[in-house]
């Protein structure tokens, strides 16, 4: 069984409250070959959220806001935040010795870790560092996206592009941070979705969310209506469907759109309700990154009982093009998606 397989098959309430590294030990132990890769990987993320959420919660008092005049493989422009939150990133995972390789949507290529810090590197890492950063001096939430692959090409030699471009079902473990009125951490390990609270007095994070489940339909839509000049007439007629009142469908859903995906996933996932960013006439294939963002979630989201697709296509069986790929996302509950998919392919309005 992989290392990464670890997380509980049924609800942990016995163990709501104990520490994140404590509650992946006591999983690992139920697995005696495992060798501690998971347990020390995700301590290291942790590390990583702790710092960022730091400096977010200071966001205002230092000179870290606002834009470095760069851009990034992207062509958008990068935050000064964004660029902290992915060193901090990389310097948290390239010394570990089992990941060779990281990948960061702020970076145009891949990080090949230097071999002397290389013992048995197994896997490599993709991340979002900051998620929704635009959003920072308005005190909006963020978060930071992550997902663990396990190598294609052999240990000992060089790390490949292969490795990263994976589908989405290929991931081991897949998670979430998200700064906001309380710092969270959300994971899945392909065996249920967990989540872990951060208490900042004694800056360890604390399961408090065992065992999501997303509700199986939701009343709440999630979409930027400031782009409906150039959606599709699929897109439109399902907005307008979902505004129309029905109440034996629960209809009219409420609008509700962040801007920050993690911030509007992360209340669908507990709410219940659906997130569209879809292709328009300006964007064909949307905005969202299948590796660093559409990837994560739908692991998530699917573990929870959800569901997550392109319009047409499930978003972990994509096979990756490119580092950077973008495609339309739908995702969230699983009657809501499968509704949402029937009004894109013309099936239904």
């Amino acid at each position: 069984m992989p290392e990464f397989m670890y997380a509980a098959t049924s609800p942990a309430e016995d163990l709501k409250g104990v520490t994140l590294e404590r509650y992946i030990r006591s999983e690992e132990l139920k697995h005696p070959g495992a060798r501690g890769f998971f347990s020390r990987l995700v301590s290291q993320i942790c590390l990583a959220a702790k710092i960022i959420n730091a400096e977010v919660n200071k966001a205002g008092l230092v000179e870290i806001l606002g834009l470095t005049g760069k851009k990034n493989i992207q062509g958008e422009e990068v935050q000064k935040l964004d660029e902290y939150a992915n060193e901090v990133f990389r310097r948290a995972l390239d010394h570990t010795g089992y990941v060779s390789a990281l990948a960061s949507e702020e970076m145009d290529e891949p990080y090949l870790i230097p071999g002397d810090f290389v013992d048995d590197g197994q896997y490599v890492v993709v991340y979002d560092p900051l998620d929704g950063s635009s959003n920072i001096d308005v005190n909006v939430s963020i978060g930071s996206i992550f997902s663990i692959l396990r190598r294609r090409s052999p240990g000992n030699g060089p790390t490949t592009m292969e490795d990263f471009l994976q589908p989405g079902a290929a991931q081991l473990c897949a998670g979430y941070v998200i700064y906001g009125s309380s710092t969270m951490l959300v994971y899945t390990s392909g065996r249920g979705v967990h989540g872990f609270t951060l208490d900042p007095s004694v800056g360890e994070f604390f399961l408090s969310h065992p065992d999501i489940q997303i509700p199986p339909r939701g009343r709440i839509y999630s979409i930027n209506e400031g782009n409906s000049a150039y959606w599709h007439d699929e897109v439109a007629r399902y907005i307008a469907h979902l505004k129309a009142e029905d109440k034996a469908s629960g209809r009219p859903y409420s609008g509700r759109y962040i801007g920050s995906l993690v911030a509007d996933f992360h209340r669908n996932l507990l709410k219940g309700g659906v997130f569209l960013y879809p292709g328009d006439k300006k964007s064909k294939t949307g905005k969202l990154r299948l590796l660093y963002e559409c990837n994560p979630m739908a692991f998530i989201v699917e573990q929870a009982g959800g569901a997550a697709t392109d319009g047409t296509r499930r978003i972990l069986e994509i096979q990756p093009g490119k580092l950077h790929q973008r495609v339309p996302l739908v995702i969230g509950s699983r009657d809501d998606v499968a509704e949402a998919t029937r009004f894109l392919q013309g099936e239904a309005g």
